[in-house]
């Protein structure tokens, strides 16, 4: 059996490829598995680290703006197509799998074209274009958000509710485990990042935040501030007067790489509201404050938190509403309201789904390996 994954550009569409890869893996270590992508995207890095073979083809997505750059990219995208198209004639997979990002539309679609089974895979609430135009032609569109549902218009019988593929040590990590592993005391965790690349405003926001709790030492918080942004943080808090070396309930880091210890020992987490991100919190049923990140196409990291809130899982606060003051307060609230953090946490729990990676195999088998007669939708 043979197997394309095709997707990339950033980790959110390429991690729940390489979860799925890994699942199948684990259960099938004869079948053949390739990855398609771009040298441009994060895929590169990603894939192979993870054991997989990746082929890479010419595509990239369209600016807002129409420009010079248009004309290029267009001539990519056809460039992409045929790329795709001579490389699925070679390889003859058996199935196709898309999980968003430019790269994705002309291998699914070709592959659709030619009669080769395929499913694509959404991680936000709103569907990205490629998605969108990819589901008529699709056998199945496996769905992160009950609420996706209404933006994809295409025949029920298609559509499952999965959930996203998210690492198994998150789920199976425990907090008292993870609160001994990380040397916390009994005092209120607090979590807080904004991505693997840092968010200034959210950054500058805690800097004043622990200039506030610097002197009580009423909490343990853990902060990181991304790569690119840690020195500059540092700096600010050096100018006012803060040496983190005479209060170790503040840490902050450039990077966290023990993720499924903080979240799962955290009493409260503070961050964007990537696809993810959010499967993760809600897979352990972590209360949270959302920042979503305003410079997403269509807006879909505030679509994807206000999911949360709907469910009184999640506080949301949007970047034009974050300002010190209010997160200071919002926080405090919080951590004093028990009883508001307890039904947090089961609201964010009765949303996570801890068994996607199983649900989208299942369904793969099922339909696709079992159900290879199928013809498809393709309502165009």
């Amino acid at each position: 059996m043979k197997i394309v994954f095709a997707g990339g550009g950033t980790a959110g569409h390429i991690n729940p490829a390489i979860a799925i890869a890994k699942y199948i893996r684990a259960k099938h270590p004869d079948w053949d598995i390739l990855f398609v992508g771009t040298q441009e995207g994060l895929e590169k890095e990603l894939v192979p680290k993870e054991g997989f073979d990746i082929k890479f083809i010419n595509v990239r997505g369209f600016r807002r703006k129409l420009s010079l750059d248009t004309v290029v990219t267009i001539k990519e995208l056809i460039r992409g197509t045929m790329q795709a198209r001579k490389f699925l004639t070679e390889y003859k997979p058996d199935i196709v799998i898309g999980t968003g990002g430019y790269v994705c539309g002309p291998v699914v679609l070709n592959a659709s074209l030619s009669k080769i089974p395929t499913m694509i895979h959404e991680q936000n609430v709103i569907p990205g274009v490629t998605i969108k135009i990819l589901s008529r032609f699709a056998d199945i569109v496996a769905i992160s958000f009950e609420e996706t549902m209404k933006y994809i218009k295409i025949d029920r019988k298609h559509l499952i509710h999965t959930g996203n593929p998210i690492r198994q040590e998150i789920i199976d990590t425990d907090k008292m485990t993870a609160r001994k592993r990380l040397g916390l005391s009994n005092m209120p965790f607090i979590l807080a990042f904004g991505g693997s690349l840092g968010a200034e405003r959210i950054n500058q926001t805690l800097v004043g935040f622990i200039k506030r709790i610097y002197k009580r030492k009423s909490v343990q918080l853990l902060f990181g501030t991304g790569e690119h942004q840690y020195n500059s943080v540092m700096d600010e808090l050096k100018k006012a007067d803060i040496d983190l070396s005479t209060n170790h309930n503040i840490k902050v880091v450039p990077y966290i790489y023990n993720m499924n210890d903080v979240m799962a020992a955290a009493d409260l987490v503070i961050c964007r509201a990537g696809a993810i991100t959010i499967s993760e919190l809600t897979a352990i049923g972590k209360p949270c404050i959302l920042i979503p990140s305003p410079n997403v196409t269509h807006n879909h990291q505030e679509y994807n938190a206000r999911a949360l809130e709907k469910k009184n899982a999640a506080v949301v606060i949007t970047e034009k509403e974050l300002n010190e003051n209010r997160l200071f307060n919002l926080i405090e609230n919080l951590l004093k309201d028990k009883r508001l953090l307890e039904k947090m946490e089961k609201n964010s729990s009765s949303m996570g789904i801890t068994n996607a990676t199983e649900k989208i195999y299942n369904s793969i088998i099922e339909e696709l390996v079992h159900g290879s007669q199928v013809t498809g939708h393709r309502n165009v």
